[in-house]
């Protein structure tokens, strides 16, 4: 490990060494000393740090971050010292670029098209990819028009997908972020997702259901996921009280372990697997996203598919100058290694995009959360931010008071679109008016001087403006990217969940760390079976053995 076993353009980066090449943070104090609002002075500020590219339906802005063509110069100087191109490439060409698990990273071969002839260890897959999109998709629209019955001959009225990580995050957040979609259009089923173990969140989801009218969809990729599991044998034993041995009827399985499916009585028929050059936390283009398509359509399935392809190919010939997955990647570098920002807060300001930063939350944490480098040794440089948020307005009465006004930084992402999604243009209006004024505020703030002409001008008396101007003051220069759609619809969202995607792949090379595998999540889970097994008498520490024996 850590010679990246002869790939090209994946060999281990030194990211410290490079930034001292290109004096990162010399970069970053001279603009620290110079200001976001300066910068905004900037002849031609817009049309470099805003990108429309063509057939993508975003412009997204980086006007307000804290950035200049210096700053970006080094940050390119970075990147090309990573072979950021070179590494792209193989991993689009399906290079094992996953090495501590010797795998191929090709889930963009799930939006794929035949024509893009994408390959793993030289063996083409996209002519599975395709037969297994037809299937599941052809098996969603079925259950929506009534073709595939219930076993009564009735149609299905809900869905429960049960799922955990990825197998939840990804379609739980497109299937409510398509809700104004579906609003419009109309929905036959009323599809709910499952992911703690705690027993009351099934109890949650089953309330209203009737297990004859019901179809319950198991997405693990091995069977064998613990919580999966357990709320899939508890969901089958509801169906059985019900249904008996026509229970597996109800069920349909995403996973590769077509004979532990058969085990509870899926037919093949109904079992949709896919490669293990897909991870987790980026598998929802593929089976995982059935939920999605049973929600709302194989058509829109297909629409979020060509927007993902379309971002896919974007990043494969935009230049750096142009490239919207290599600014997302390369201005996060910049305010985590040059500015030693610690969070990024996401804020979809449109209620359907709710789930995005939970969804970006295990995307890129789990992705790029990582200490140890390609190299098998510790990283001497911070690698991922914190990622966290809400939607807009709600955020403005919560936690804005420590964006604006705090002692930390933060850099924001909003997320907006120009088309309303609900049915009041006015009150869209003013959602976005919302969201461009956090963004001006963030940037510009407010001084002290204005805060006391403006008390003034209002009649306060003068021991009453000394005692409150200081407060009132906002120091700004607050960084913030501004994400704006031309209509938020399956497409458009694909398109943003996949530049997400590439700004991940890009961030872990050059912190030289890798990107898709999650070891860390595994020992807690090793623990939670040796706890359930040895009890209070096993070996644990005195805090953990007092706890047990409280239960």
């Amino acid at each position: 490990m850590g010679e990246g076993k002869g790939i090209p353009g994946w060999a281990p980066f030194d990211f410290d060494a490079a930034a001292r090449r290109v004096d990162l943070k010399g970069h970053a104090a001279r603009l620290k000393a110079r200001g976001l609002v300066d910068l905004q002075q900037e002849s031609g500020r817009v049309d470099r740090w805003v990108l429309s590219p063509d057939g993508l339906g975003w412009r997204f802005d980086f006007t307000k971050q804290l950035i200049d063509l210096a700053a970006w110069d080094g940050l390119l100087g970075l990147a090309q010292a990573a072979d950021w191109q070179g590494a792209r490439d193989a991993q689009f060409a399906g290079h094992p670029i996953n090495e501590t698990e010797g795998r191929a990273v090709l889930h963009m071969a799930l939006r794929g098209r035949a024509e893009d002839a994408f390959a793993v260890d030289g063996k083409p897959v996209m002519e599975d990819v395709l037969s297994t999109r037809e299937a599941f998709l052809d098996f969603a629209d079925a259950v929506r028009e009534g073709r595939y019955t219930t076993v009564a001959g009735g149609r299905f009225t809900h869905v429960i997908n049960i799922g955990i990580g990825g197998s939840d995050l990804g379609p739980v957040m497109v299937h409510e972020a398509l809700a104004p979609q579906r609003a419009k259009e109309g929905a036959p089923l009323d599809v709910r997702f499952v992911s703690n173990v705690d027993p009351f969140h099934l109890d949650q989801a089953l309330q209203g259901c009737k297990a004859g009218s019901t179809l319950v969809v198991i997405v693990s990729k091995t069977f064998t996921t613990q919580e999966t599991m357990a709320n899939a044998e508890r969901a089958l034993g509801w169906l059985r009280n019900e249904l008996g041995d026509q229970a597996g009827a109800h069920l349909a399985a995403v996973t590769s372990n077509v004979a532990g499916a058969a085990g509870m009585g899926i037919e093949e028929s109904r079992v949709f697997g896919f490669g293990n050059w897909v991870g987790g936390r980026f598998s929802l283009w593929g089976p995982v996203g059935l939920a999605i398509a049973l929600g709302s359509g194989g058509d829109a399935f297909r629409a979020l598919l060509d927007g993902a392809r379309a971002m896919d190919r974007h990043f494969q010939t935009a230049d750096a100058d142009t490239s919207v997955p290599l600014h997302m990647a390369l201005i996060e570098i910049w305010n985590v290694n040059a500015l030693g920002l610690t969070s990024r807060v996401v804020l979809p300001y449109a209620q359907a995009l709710h789930r995005v930063p939970a969804y970006l939350q295990q995307a890129e944490m789990e992705s790029n959360g990582k200490a140890v480098g390609r190299d098998g040794r510790p990283v001497r440089w911070a690698t991922h931010p914190v990622v966290w948020g809400e939607p807009g307005t709600n955020g403005q009465h919560a936690f804005h008071q420590l964006l604006h006004q705090g002692t930390e930084l933060h850099p924001v992402e909003f997320i907006a679109s120009r088309r309303p999604q609900g049915t009041d243009d006015h009150m869209h209006r003013l959602l976005l008016a919302n969201a461009i004024a956090q963004a001006e505020a963030f940037c510009v703030g407010r001084s002290e001087d204005d805060v006391r002409t403006e008390m003034t001008q209002a009649g306060h008396a003068p021991e009453v403006i000394d005692r409150v101007a200081p407060h009132r003051t906002f120091a700004g220069g607050r960084p913030s990217t501004f994400c704006l759609a031309e209509d938020l619809d399956a497409r458009s969202l694909g398109a943003l969940i996949a530049a997400y995607e590439h700004k991940i792949f890009l961030e872990g090379l050059l912190w030289n760390v890798f990107s898709y595998d999650q070891w860390g999540v595994e020992l807690g889970k090793v623990l939670a079976r040796q706890l359930l097994a040895d009890g209070a008498e096993g070996e644990w520490t005195p805090g953990t053995r007092s706890l047990l024996e409280a239960l």
